[in-house]
């Protein structure tokens, strides 16, 4: 199975903190059975697209589900409950967890604008660096959580509509075939919507031209914009971007 590296693959803390920011729920206040089945589902769907770091969810996945079981057993009557043996809320490490996960991740998204900044003074001897190895950085993925993305897959892959077929048989859909699709689609038009690529046909092959569409901007082939709609976004050749 192909593998996709991203350097700015989130982890399994950031996908925690994307269901309770969009749901808008209380951090301190986690609605334990519903993330975790959410959670499970994101993971199944990373299992299947074979991405790289899985192993990183699935350990959480299982806090997910230990918690979720502690929190079925019985709660102590009040008078247990001041007793130094009785646990307390099973859900109070993981809020820790997340509570030094976001003062972490505020430091360094302040160190990244003091690199910005200091990237903006030129010193001896960086000054006359050379054009073509200028020319040789990749264009960023996008300004677009991969989170975002692997919900809109998720929800093209449960609205999908697909022919009906009479004959039975395997299909093997290959990343670099799909890589050549979507480059040919491109020379046809600047952008595509993924949904008008990808509606119609079978899951292997939707999950085949998703990596083949992740690998593509990981090389600066293309650019991924997210739009409006949670449930779609757009893949945009980079011709248009050295033309503007």
């Amino acid at each position: 199975m192909f593998r996709v590296r991203l350097a700015a693959f989130e982890g399994p803390l950031d996908l925690l903190l994307y269901f309770i920011r969009r749901d808008e729920l209380d951090l301190f206040d986690i609605p334990i059975a519903q993330i975790a089945d959410e959670f499970l589902a994101y993971v199944r769907l990373m299992e299947e697209l074979d991405l790289d770091g899985v192993s990183d969810f699935l350990y959480m996945a299982a806090v997910l589900l230990e918690i979720k079981a502690r929190w079925l057993l019985p709660r102590p009557v009040p008078e247990e409950a001041a007793s130094p043996d009785v646990q307390e809320d099973p859900r109070q490490e993981l809020v820790d967890r997340l509570l030094r996960y976001l003062q972490y991740k505020a430091a360094a998204e302040r160190l990244a604008t003091y690199a910005e900044e200091r990237a903006r003074h030129y010193t001896r001897g960086q000054a006359a660096a050379p054009t073509e190895l200028m020319s040789l950085s990749p264009v960023p993925l996008a300004p677009v959580s991969v989170t975002a993305l692997l919900e809109a897959v998720k929800a093209l892959l449960a609205r999908r509509t697909i022919v009906p077929m009479h004959a039975v048989r395997r299909e093997v859909y290959s990343v670099e075939l799909q890589q050549r699709y979507l480059m040919a689609r491109l020379r046809e038009a600047d952008r595509w919507s993924f949904w008008e690529l990808a509606k119609g046909h079978p899951r292997g092959w939707v999950i085949a031209t998703f990596l083949a569409v992740l690998e593509l901007a990981r090389l600066g082939k293309l650019r991924i914009e997210m739009g409006e709609h949670v449930e779609d976004f757009t893949v945009k050749s980079v011709r248009e971007d050295v033309l503007s």
